[in-house]
């Protein structure tokens, strides 16, 4: 739309657009409105007849097949609002916690500890997808209580991991954030649930899954209703051994270019060593990452998963320290582009 373009034309924009058989996605800014058009018909017919209706400044076709999320749809960097947070804005978003919510006592001593090093947000799974039937599941309904007392004890924002289509209203009503997994990245029916989920979706890239791949999968969640998307890189399956994973670290810059959603990198499950840990997430900050999720646990070694990539709270707070340096450029970087920007 043409920029302070009126509410009736606004209106009537979208009513065409439903003449013609398509779905409405709107964008309102301060200044500008733009409307996504999505569905299956006469796209030449319907972009003639928008340009030609009052208040269009341009109808145009998207040629990515990832339509919501494009760069293309929205040029600006979109952020994230999560509980007072501004994920993708002005300020480097550190999630910290253990991988599975064990006791009352662990999630408390980790809260508070990642608080008070400078973490914004705290993640903990209750309910865990494991490759074994026999490992432990996660605490499932305990679990998420107990996510939602740290919450209160310590004001940091929940990120937890979601895994059915069947507990989505179960977990946003104790969750900031709904957390997908690497192996249910393409659970469709998962996906166009969250749509509707009322919170925002941290949405991990699957072990084996494209760029383009993890793009589509966005726009499930999207084009369902769902503008409030962060990606997350998390390391990728290769040939290499070295690591858990092998850290696709260009995907960040890569996802800056084609989408506007916001991007954070997991340095934990990326390499699979908490020794590892620190260089990778000096290098997320330096590449252009939104923030980072990281693994912390009060003894790794007594973890019942993922022990050998957490941090101690010890550890975290050494990182968080030699970040500080790294985020200051950051902030600075980020605030020049915005200031180009407008």
């Amino acid at each position: 739309m043409r920029p302070h373009a009126s509410r009736a034309e606004i209106d009537h924009v979208c009513d065409r657009i439903r003449e013609f058989g398509y779905r409405v996605h709107s964008i309102e800014g301060e200044g500008r409105v733009v409307i996504g058009v999505v569905g299956i018909g006469d796209v030449t017919a319907c972009l003639e007849s928008l340009e030609a209706t009052p208040g269009v400044e341009s109808a145009v076709r998207i040629s990515a097949p990832y339509k919501f999320v494009s760069r293309e749809f929205r040029k600006e960097r979109s952020s994230i609002r999560v509980d007072g947070l501004e994920i993708g804005g002005g300020e480097f978003i550190v999630i910290a916690g253990p991988c599975s919510v064990e006791s009352e006592r662990q999630i408390m001593e980790t809260a508070e500890g990642v608080a008070a090093a400078g973490a914004r947000m705290l993640r903990g799974g209750a309910f865990k997808p494991r490759t074994s039937p026999y490992d432990f599941q996660g605490l499932e309904g305990e679990g998420l209580k107990l996510l939602r007392k740290a919450r209160e004890a310590t004001g940091l924002a929940i990120v937890t991991e979601i895994m059915s289509d069947r507990d989505v209203d179960l977990v946003a009503e104790y969750t900031d954030v709904m957390q997908v997994g690497a192996r249910n990245m393409q659970n469709f029916a998962l996906l166009k649930s969250l749509g509707s989920c009322g919170r925002p979706v941290l949405l991990k890239r699957g072990m084996s899954s494209t760029i383009n791949e993890l793009l589509m999968s966005a726009e499930y969640v999207t084009a369902h209703g769902n503008p409030n998307v962060i990606l997350c890189e998390r390391g990728i399956r290769t040939f290499e051994t070295a690591t858990r994973n092998t850290c696709d670290i260009a995907a960040i810059p890569v996802l800056n270019e084609l989408t506007h959603l916001p991007v954070i990198l997991d340095p934990s499950h990326a390499t699979g060593k908490r020794s590892l840990v620190p260089a990778l997430a000096r290098a997320g900050v330096a590449i252009g990452a939104d923030g980072l999720i990281v693994e912390v646990h009060p003894c790794p070694e007594k973890a019942v998963s993922d022990g050998a990539q957490s941090l101690t709270l010890e550890g975290f707070r050494a990182m968080m320290r030699d970040l500080a340096p790294y985020v200051e450029l950051w902030k600075e970087g980020r605030a020049t582009g915005a200031r180009a920007a407008a």
